[in-house]
């Protein structure tokens, strides 16, 4: 996500039924068309329930991204782009780097893989503890690295190759002095004597640096290419190369690189802060997926994180929405349903109607800016209406429902009776799916007062149907309640036909609730029949409610 364009998730409750994905993936499309430097995509924190599925096939089009949280992780905010550094850059050119970029430690790829990092601290050592006379050999330095940092140039010998023997020494006393310590393969410095340059290239020496500028005679130069002893030449004064020679010592040989701490682009925000805690570094790398890296995160990148960017359909309670929710940034809520417990930090934009789906509120929106959506987008608007007012038959049916349903099912070219029955026989199918999988597909759970309650609600045209789904969530609805932490659990099993419900439930206290909130004795172990009562949210959850509020 760390680009210019801003990213928004637009996604609706856990356990998503039709109007939550579909809403979703329009009103995704809908603020995409409005604005062209945010990117709205849509989400579900849910499972594809059958009824969903059909829908989408139907109008061919992809299930939204399946977000399991929205707790901050390090793909949410921006970290440091620094650039990787390869192992052979030499330390001078490094400390430059960091001093360009205020930086205080770099890290040190090789084919976009992290081999280590280097750090201000590690480059002072060297600095200041190295006085290893062979620590351009050890390190196997390039010889372009001496080069560069001496600001010199190799007039014999291959600037591409690498320094693998020898000792760094001057060359400050006469020729006599010198044949006593040079050895083969040294590196010397040498001034404009032409006597000590002569002297160091007969003794081996692998390298000799002239310093001050000074010309080289054609007859020196004649006895190091014959010798094969590299010539550098460069401008500055001995003091000075002694001084920064050791300073084009690669990166590589002073890097760390076991057990550096790294964390990947998915890692949570608190356990980063938990290990930058125990961890007293500056800078960490931050890896992708597959290991290749991205860029650097310290303490400063984790100050006034705002968190994942999200825009609500079809709910507005904390207990339905998607994991992490408090360390989202909410941006916009569009619902249909009751006032609740999602909150936020500042103002947003936030739009309830008494409408019988978050569709036709979508739909609205569209007329509302003059935008007509395409036929696909028209089709799952039609769809989250049809199943959320079951056909136009739930009392949560609105006259804006009917003619938004009408009006786009006119664009997208279809059937509203023939289109709904597909769908809702296409919902209760019992193929290939488990007693979890069918309880789940439409569940919503509550709060009220301390008392946690859930309901479920399967919808058919098929008697048959429900009776076989009551047949297979019996056994696994017995002691859900208890198992799961519910005080009340109910299936509502919807004959759409019939307009009535057949009502399942578990809990402890569920019979003495359910005979409050429908005015009927209700015992243990029964199911209790509901006619005309169709809708969960218009007839149902605010029976329950009422009865746990006296």
């Amino acid at each position: 996500m760390n680009n210019e364009t801003r990213q928004v998730t637009v996604i609706g409750h856990k356990n998503p039924d039709t109007d939550s994905v579909c809403s979703a993936i329009a009103y995704a499309a809908f603020k995409s068309a409005l604005s062209a430097d945010t990117a709205y995509t849509a989400a579900r924190c849910g499972q594809i329930n059958g009824e969903t599925q059909y829908v989408l096939d139907y109008f061919g089009v992809k299930p939204p991204e399946y977000v399991s949280d929205v707790k901050t992780r390090i793909s949410d905010i921006d970290i440091r782009r620094a650039p990787g550094i390869s192992r052979d850059m030499s330390l001078k050119k490094a400390w430059e780097q960091m001093k360009g970029s205020s930086a205080v430690t770099l890290p040190v790829i090789a084919d976009g893989r992290l081999e280590g990092i280097i750090t201000v601290k590690d480059i002072m050592n060297t600095y200041m503890d190295v006085y290893d006379q062979e620590i351009l050999a050890k390190a196997k330095t390039p010889c372009k690295n001496l080069i560069e940092t001496l600001e010199g140039e190799m007039i014999i010998g291959d600037p591409e190759g690498r320094i693998e023997t020898g000792r760094i020494l001057v060359g400050a006393g006469n020729p006599e002095i010198m044949e006593e310590y040079i050895r083969p393969g040294d590196i010397v410095i040498v001034s404009n004597r032409s006597d000590a340059q002569i002297c160091a290239i007969e003794m081996g020496a692998g390298i000799i640096i002239v310093t001050n500028g000074t010309t080289i005679p054609r007859t020196t130069k004649a006895l190091a290419e014959t010798s094969g002893c590299a010539v550098i030449t460069t401008k500055l004064d001995s003091y000075s190369v002694s001084r920064l020679i050791n300073q084009s010592s690669p990166v590589g040989y002073f890097m760390k690189k076991d057990d550096v701490v790294t964390f990947r682009e998915d890692a949570y925000i608190d356990d980063v802060k938990k290990v930058m805690s125990e961890k007293r570094y500056r800078d960490f790398p931050v890896l992708d997926a597959d290991g290749n890296y991205r860029g650097m995160i310290s303490r400063r990148h984790l100050m006034d994180i705002q968190g994942r960017k999200l825009i609500l359909v079809d709910h507005n309670e904390k207990t339905q929405a998607v994991d992490g929710i408090g360390e989202a940034s909410i941006l916009e809520i569009v619902d249909h349903h009751r006032l609740a417990s999602i909150e936020t930090i500042s103002p947003i934009f936030f739009r309830n109607q008494p409408v019988g789906c978050t569709a036709t509120i979508i739909e609205q929106m569209y007329r509302e800016t003059g935008l007509v959506p395409d036929k696909t987008t028209a089709g799952l608007l039609c769809a989250a209406i049809l199943s959320d007012t079951l056909l136009f038959r739930s009392p949560t049916c609105t006259p804006a429902d009917v003619e938004a349903g009408k009006r786009l099912a006119a664009i997208a070219g279809i059937d509203p009776e023939k289109f709904a029955s597909d769908m809702f026989h296409a919902g209760s199918s019992l193929t290939g799916k488990t007693a979890e999988e069918i309880f789940y597909q439409d569940y919503k759970t509550f709060s009220v007062n301390g008392i946690k309650f859930g309901v479920g609600q399967i919808s058919s045209i098929d008697r048959a149907g429900l009776e076989d789904v009551k047949a297979l969530l019996e056994p696994y609805m017995k002691d859900f309640s208890k198992n799961h932490g519910m005080d009340i659990t109910c299936m509502l099993l919807t004959n759409i036909i019939e307009e009535g419900s057949e009502l399942m439930f578990d809990g402890a206290d569920a019979a003495d609730v359910l005979s409050k909130a429908f005015h009927t004795e209700v015992k243990d172990g029964q199911t209790v029949d509901l006619p005309g009562v169709v809708s969960r949210k218009k007839q149902f959850v605010p029976s329950i409610i009422s009865a746990l509020q006296k």
